[in-house]
């Protein structure tokens, strides 16, 4: 056909995905390529992929579908899940999430696509309501200092077992759990124990801890059972040992009942789910971990803490940064390199939406419920074995059981099963009295007639006992007391965003995260009832539409990757790497082999890799890497032939963190497996390889998959994340699993699994609908047109920056792979400028910073993804170009590096109201390229000052005057 009548193919492919997630189109391709002097996608592939690791093997995936036709299926597959009235309890609650939030937070690119808050000064919308979730944290477990959220509340139970076997005097090796803590929390806790040499003792506390020697205990309060037990005898037990209480607890129940931190608790961790975070059927949900101030330094996580910026100004920051396993690796404390931010900013909107009024009402009302529903069912004769409760009852229905479970299942409503003989009842903010009123009378056949909730009412069991009753104020700062209109609360939310830089703004171009397109049509299913409003407990034959995206979504990653099976389980990618080492070493223990212990690790790799080793209880060996940034095989060698009878594992990243795709890595993985190990591969930099090369075709035995970079779940300001992991068969049956799920781990039974890796059987199930649509949408072909994409677009800002800045490693033909760093080591002694002050400095050009000084120290490592367009990267190319001609000018001593444009960035609006004393022009400060007025940037601090934050630490809200003080400048 001529081209004034197209075909209806080509009118069609006009309109596919795969053109609106790449960003450069045709003739911005050809202009690329022609600036790199190649012809083709095929022609650079050729130059900058070793042709030895590329794959024969297409992507097996199913048909490509377009955005109507992906929602329409996803649709279908929804409505195969039966959204019941969950009353199963066990950490898991229904909830109402205020329409403001959800609209203005969860469904809002300018949340949702920001980064982790490394370069505060871009960050300071979601640094305030983190410090406010640490302030709310604080507040209602009645401790000193919380971080800024962990990943779900059975792994802040075991990081909370670490750090107490680390800082308690007790010499003890052994840790006690009480028997009503939840099951998934007692399992996680055992799984990460057990690399460690700790001993998991299981019991009641009242009963069994008395003469054991521990360093710790895990309370529940109040207990999964639902009993509120005064836990001071036991805390002032440990005490008496050295040991430290740890204490699981419900931030909603602590609005009543006497928080953890007044009974003596020296942790206390839990879920914020309730506050607002739909359940998703487990995850993503952000967990919280409180302590005493005497443990801020070895506390796991990220904090939150107040400083100042170059003029005087609050300004918010991580703070105590060197704890963090990428500084400290072997030696790090923990392997977790992250928060749930996007599930914290909601939890913590939701106690300022609320505020204290607003939460205590919710909580007296569900314990009012549950009080109505204790004394009705006593009424009718159900043994209720609970003396005390906030929202749970657990009744005593002997060889019934089961009977009530069903009856209660054909009226909509699914209970907890404890044993055949006990049913467990668990209320929430959703829980209506006509659902209280339908409980009763599936009860009946103890009694003639179910009572009436309205004349229960009065005569409803309070269920806190008079000396577990909340005192204490909590949530008093100002900032939970202003909000509680709607108007209100959306002038705060969009405060708030304007200080940040997100996707929706500029480009982020950060070296080894992947910071691409989160399209839409990916995001929508996420919120729909049917994916958000499921217990991840709930009856198997109620979630197959679950299952079924499971079940596609592990093959669609088998035949990307090559793998033979896949876990979903790992809901960070710092937990799929220790799940994948874990599964290593029970592969080996099952050969007779647990002596194989050491784990090979090349000097270039991510923190997290030494640190996840070491949780996993292996012994690291560093193997050096070469001057251009590879692993250098001799030593390579010579290191696994010395440890080869004790060899488990080599940890590699693909390609390497230096952003280059290293020739040898097959020879690399043969010498490993000649020498007993198995190899890791760190999933890190997938997006270099989808399409072009197999992991499992390279010779990885397993790997995770960071899902928040290669398949596109947006970071969230820093979370979630999703790190599922991808072996080969004879891994397949030591995959995780899970103690109340059946069938997490489908060839489990042929050896003991490595146990469960995080709380929920399936990690945060709710986010996989996007890397279901992104790869459904994309296909095999557009899958490996977005890794084309990404070398290409990578290389033109190589090319286009090397005659200015030393591009410090490159691959076969000089060629980079998905990422390149620039070397900046050369202008702090030619002239005082440091890396530092060139990433701040972009913030006035409108740029969040590329990653700096990693995996090399004053250097910038940039990664512009295959979603940015030709004209975004070239606008960030023209900053950089632009910066080296301001550090040019210092370097001729035009101007002193102290008083430079650079050392003084970024630049604030407060300075537009003040004499202008300084070397250079205001046009220069703020408007350094032409454009840039058109959608100007204005930070909203200058430089933070990082020692003083540090030095004078402070984790909780400053005076309200510290905030309008900075507005009036």
């Amino acid at each position: 056909m001529s081209k004034e009548q197209p075909s209806l193919a080509e009118l069609e492919k006009r309109d596919d995905f795969v053109r609106r997630h790449i960003g450069p189109g045709e003739p911005q391709i050809a202009a690329m390529l022609e600036t790199l002097g190649l012809k083709s996608l095929d022609d650079l592939i050729d130059k900058a992929v070793p042709a030895s690791i590329r794959s024969d093997t297409p992507m097996a995936l199913p048909r490509v579908r377009n955005e109507r036709d992906t929602l329409g299926y996803l649709r279908k597959m929804a409505d195969r899940n039966k959204i019941m009235n969950s009353m199963i309890g066990m950490g898991y609650y229904g909830t109402f999430l205020p329409g403001v939030i959800q609209r203005r937070v969860l469904e809002n690119p300018g949340w949702y696509t920001a980064y982790t808050p490394y370069q505060a000064e871009v960050s300071q919308g979601r640094l305030e309501v983190l410090l406010n979730f640490q302030q709310m944290v604080i507040d209602l477990t009645g401790l000193e200092i919380a971080n800024a959220s962990l990943l779900d509340e059975a792994t802040a139970a075991a990081e909370a077992m670490a750090m107490a076997h680390r800082v308690a005097k007790s010499k003890s090796e052994t840790f006690f759990v009480a028997h009503d803590c939840h099951p998934q929390t007692i399992a996680v806790v055992q799984t990460r124990a057990r690399p460690l040499g700790i001993e998991i003792v299981v019991g009641d506390p009242a009963k069994d801890l008395a003469g054991k020697e521990v360093f710790g205990a895990l309370l529940q309060y109040p207990g999964t059972y639902g009993h509120l037990h005064d836990i001071r005898p036991i805390v002032e037990a440990l005490h008496a040992q050295d040991a430290l209480a740890v204490v699981a607890s419900d931030l909603l129940a602590l609005t009543l009942a006497t928080p953890p931190g007044e009974l003596g608790a020296d942790i206390v961790v839990g879920s914020a789910q309730r506050f607002g975070v739909p359940m998703g059927y487990g995850g993503p949900h952000a967990a919280f971990f409180a302590t005493r101030d005497a443990y801020k330094r070895t506390m796991p996580g990220r904090i939150i803490g107040v400083s100042v910026d170059a003029a005087g100004r609050p300004a918010l920051r991580m703070a105590l940064q060197t704890r963090e396993q990428h500084i400290r690796r072997e030696k790090a404390t923990s392997n977790i390199c992250t928060a749930q931010v996007l599930l914290a900013v909601i939890a913590a909107l939701f106690a300022v939406y609320h505020g204290p009024d607003g939460l205590q009402r919710i909580a007296r009302r569900v314990q009012r419920l549950t009080g109505i529903l204790a004394t009705g069912l006593e009424r009718l004769g159900v043994a209720v074995e609970n003396d005390s409760f906030f929202d749970t009852l657990t009744l005593s229905l002997p060889a019934r059981a089961e009977t009530y479970l069903a009856k209660a299942r054909e009226a909509g409503i699914n209970l907890r099963l404890v044993d055949s003989d006990r049913l467990g009842i668990a209320l929430d903010e959703t829980t209506a009295r006509e659902d209280v009123q339908k409980l009763l009378e599936i009860f009946t056949g103890f009694g003639a007639t179910a009572p009436q909730v309205a004349e229960l009412d009065g005569a409803a069991k309070d269920g806190i006992p008079a000396a577990l009753k909340r005192t204490s104020d909590y949530l008093t700062h100002p900032v939970f007391n202003l909000y509680h209109g709607e108007t209100e609360m959306l002038r705060y939310l969009r405060r708030l965003q304007a200080k940040d830089v997100a996707l929706d703004r500029s480009m982020i171009p950060l070296g080894s995260c992947t910071m691409k397109l989160n399209a839409t049509t990916e995001m929508q299913a996420i919120t729909w009832p049917e994916f958000a409003e499921i217990h991840p407990f709930a009856p198997l034959d109620q979630v197959q539409g679950y299952h079924q995206l499971f079940e596609e979504l592990e093959a669609m990653l088998c035949a990307a990757t090559g793998f033979d099976a896949v876990s979903l389980q790992p809901n960070a990618g710092s937990q799929g790497e220790y799940a994948g080492l874990m599964t290593i070493r029970k592969y080996h223990e099952s050969r007779g082999e647990q002596h194989r212990t050491v784990c090979l690790i090349p000097s270039s790799a991510h923190g997290t890799n030494p640190a996840s080793a070491v949780l996993a209880g292996m012994e690291v060996v560093v193997v050096a890497c070469d001057d251009k940034g590879n692993v250098d095989v001799a030593d390579l060698k010579d290191k696994a032939a010395q440890h080869k009878d004790r060899l488990g594992a080599l940890m590699v990243t693909y390609p390497s963190t230096h952003g280059v795709f290293e020739t040898a890595i097959r020879e690399i993985c043969e010498i490993v497996h000649a020498n007993g190990g198995q190899v890791y591969m760190d999933g890190a930099n997938l997006n270099a390889l989808l399409g072009i090369c197999k992991p499992a075709e390279i010779g990885a035995d397993v790997s995770h998959m960071n899902l928040h970079k290669t398949f596109c779940i947006p970071h969230g300001g820093g979370g979630p994340g999703m790190g599922p992991i991808g072996v080969r068969a004879h891994l397949a049956p030591f995959l995780p699993d899970h103690p109340v799920v059946s069938g997490v781990n489908p060839a489990a039974g042929k050896g003991e699994t490595m146990g469960p890796v995080s709380a929920a059987p399936w990690g945060s199930a709710s986010i996989l609908p996007i890397s279901w649509a992104y790869i459904a949408m994309m296909g095999a072909d557009g899958l490996t047109r977005a890794t084309q994409m990404a070398i290409l677009n990578a290389n033109y800002i190589a090319k286009r920056l090397a005659p200015h800045f030393p591009v410090l490693y490159t691959g076969q033909n000089g060629m980079v792979a998905h990422e390149c760093i620039i070397d900046l080591r050369w202008t702090k002694g030619a002239c005082g400028i440091t890396v530092e002050d060139v990433a701040k400095r972009l913030v006035d050009y409108g740029f969040h910073a590329p990653t700096m000084s990693f995996p090399v120290a004053d250097t910038l490592m940039i990664e512009p993804t295959e979603s940015e367009a030709k004209r975004e990267i070239d606008r960030f190319c023209d900053a950089m170009i632009a910066i080296r001609q301001e550090i040019a000018e210092v370097e001729a001593g035009k101007v002193k590096a102290e008083d430079s444009v650079l050392r003084q960035a970024p630049h604030t609006h407060h300075l537009l109201m003040k004499d202008w004393e300084r070397p250079y022009a205001k046009d220069q400060a703020f408007f350094p390229l032409n454009g840039a007025q058109e959608d100007k940037y204005w930070p909203p601090v200058g430089r933070v000052d990082n020692v003083a934050g540090d030095r004078h630490l402070v984790c909780t809200c400053p005076p309200m005057e510290a905030y309008q003080q900075q507005a009036a400048e």
